[in-house]
């Protein structure tokens, strides 16, 4: 399916550069990248956004095996409980499922366990603007991106 229009991002002047930024200054938290990326790969599965991984050294593996997994991220025992807690948040606040409840106390005070508050900030502000991106590109049909 081709696309709808060019990225939005490339668009809308001056719409791409603070994206970047804050995805920089996401990274400078403290969060593990290895979380992160398994937070954005989940958030993309449950929005519909595909990604394909670059070969790498002759293999279309991905850089980290358990991005293979992430979807099974409740019953793969190479998950660490802090990123459990994360992509538990992460699909909390990706799947506003429970207006009530919308993201419950007990899985925000585990996320709370495992992160500071800096940390969490960015954990929060990470999927949201991953479920930004997502949007975007699934609304205009962008093609799957390459994983990295």
């Amino acid at each position: 399916m081709a696309p709808r229009m060019t990225n939005p991002s490339l668009v809308v002047p001056g719409a791409l550069q603070p994206l970047l930024d804050l995805t920089e200054v996401i990274g400078r938290t403290g969060v593990p990248q290895t979380t992160l990326d398994l937070v954005r790969l989940r958030v993309s599965q449950l929005n519909g956004r595909v990604y394909t991984f670059d070969e790498e050294e002759g293999s279309a593996r991905p850089p980290d095996e358990r991005l293979l997994l992430v979807s099974d991220w409740r019953t793969e025992s190479c998950f660490t409980e802090a990123e459990r807690a994360a992509l538990a948040l992460a699909e909390a606040l990706t799947l506003l499922a429970d207006p009530q409840d919308m993201a419950p106390d007990e899985v925000w005070e585990e996320a709370a366990r495992h992160y500071t508050e800096q940390e969490l900030g960015a954990l929060v502000i990470h999927v949201g603007l991953v479920n930004l991106w997502n949007r975007v590109n699934v609304a205009t049909r962008q093609e799957p991106a390459a994983w990295r």
